[in-house]
């Protein structure tokens, strides 16, 4: 499946899903994708989720655009990475 998946600088944090959250724009559509910050923190370290989300960017859109690709988007349609 060739798609064109863009991903905005709009990161944000929510609080009541203890999640760093960011838009992803795949042909026009925009979808969700968020990490929670027990996972982000325990794969890279530090104390920010936000922060860390930010320094490990490249990494964290590559895999979300993998999970993309392979349409594992959750019940609510959210891109989760693990």
């Amino acid at each position: 499946m060739n798609q064109a998946i863009h991903f905005p600088d709009r990161e944000i944090w929510d609080e009541d899903k203890q999640a760093v959250c960011f838009p992803a724009l795949v042909n026009g559509v925009q979808l969700i994708c968020a990490i929670k910050s027990e996972v982000l923190l325990r794969r890279f370290g530090g104390a920010v989720p936000l922060e860390v989300f930010k320094d490990n960017r490249w990494d964290l859109e590559e895999e979300a655009s993998d999970l993309i690709r392979d349409q594992q988007e959750d019940d609510q349609g959210w891109i989760w990475i693990s």
